[in-house]
């Protein structure tokens, strides 16, 4: 048999491990063009591109895959299925068509709960507490295939997208190896996805990053760890760009506020910084109040709070957003 693998990111390289250390053979890995990274923008590798090249496998970058001379490529290799793990572009129906068994995708959410290219990103910012993997067979539509199979795995109060990036891809490779001896003997019993539950989770904006000081403490909190460790969330300093990387879970006890009271005492407006401590800045929100533990001042260094302070005075009455 003969399988053609594609995948770009670190997502993806667990799922390619498993395969190969299963013995399935592995003729093809398909992945996007080496893209230039970092403030030198040097041109990288993408992951899954590295762990081919560690067996020799061989690799093929096509900038567009739906381009009729890619297609063709992908039929002389004569695939007998192509497995997709965040993969990063559409398969044209003309792929689709290519392999015996199909194409089949492993997708980073419960569907049809979180289609599209951030489901992580997405399921930590509306706040789930579970989320998952689905492998489906792949239609031409948007994540929109039958289902094959799924596992559920919770997203604890500590988690950001990364460490449930880490997760899920190994939960992902662990459901293939489940899967496939299935899907193989012809025993799977796909089910299709109900459109009515259907929910989207594009990629993230930058207007998704700027943090909305009059929102609650828990729904920032949520942005924060959805958004870390990328692109991450931000405010605004004196004018400019500061990353917001963690903050305490507004359902943990903190010490009680130290209220500012503003000319004529009003209520402190939300972004208005009501502490400044070793623990962390202590700052309004449009609902409670929220404690920044890790921030990152524009052309500095992520940092604690607590090393901050030790050289940067951040004024009870401070402002965030402006």
């Amino acid at each position: 048999m003969n399988i053609i693998f594609m995948g770009t990111p670190d997502f993806a390289v667990p799922s390619l491990r498993l395969l190969l250390e299963e013995g399935y053979n592995v003729t093809t890995v398909v992945t996007q063009p080496d893209r230039p990274k970092g403030r030198k923008r040097v041109l990288t590798p993408p992951p899954v591109k590295v762990e081919a090249e560690k067996h020799n496998i061989p690799v093929l970058q096509p900038e567009k895959l739906r381009h009729a001379d890619s297609v063709e490529v992908l039929r002389q290799l004569k695939p007998d299925l192509i497995v997709t793990a965040a993969y990063g572009q559409i398969l044209p129906k003309s792929v689709l068509e290519l392999p015996k068994f199909g194409c089949i995708n492993i997708h980073a959410s419960l569907l049809p709960k979180y289609r599209g290219g951030a489901p992580i990103h997405h399921a930590i910012l509306r706040g789930e507490q579970v989320t998952g993997v689905t492998i489906m067979y792949m239609a031409e539509g948007l994540d929109t295939g039958d289902m094959i199979s799924k596992v559920e795995e919770a997203i604890e109060d500590t988690d950001t997208t990364g460490t449930m990036f880490e997760k899920l891809s190994l939960a992902g490779a662990d459901l293939l190896k489940r899967t496939l001896p299935d899907l193989l003997a012809g025993r799977i019993q796909a089910v299709k996805q109900n459109e009515a539950d259907a929910v989207y989770s594009p990629n993230i904006r930058r207007e998704d990053e700027l943090i909305d000081w009059s929102r609650s403490a828990v729904e920032i909190w949520n942005q924060v760890r959805g958004l870390n460790p990328f692109p991450g969330a931000y405010t605004l300093w004196n004018g400019e760009v500061m990353k917001v990387w963690s903050c305490v879970n507004p359902k943990e006890e903190v010490p009680k506020s130290r209220q500012v009271t503003q000319a004529g005492g009003a209520k402190p407006a939300p972004g208005t910084v009501l502490n400044s401590t070793e623990l962390g800045l202590e700052v309004m929100t449009g609902g409670g109040t929220l404690w920044l533990t890790e921030i990152q001042p524009s052309g500095k260094k992520a940092m604690q709070v607590s090393e901050l302070i030790r050289g940067v005075k951040i004024p009870d009455g401070t402002v965030f957003g402006n």
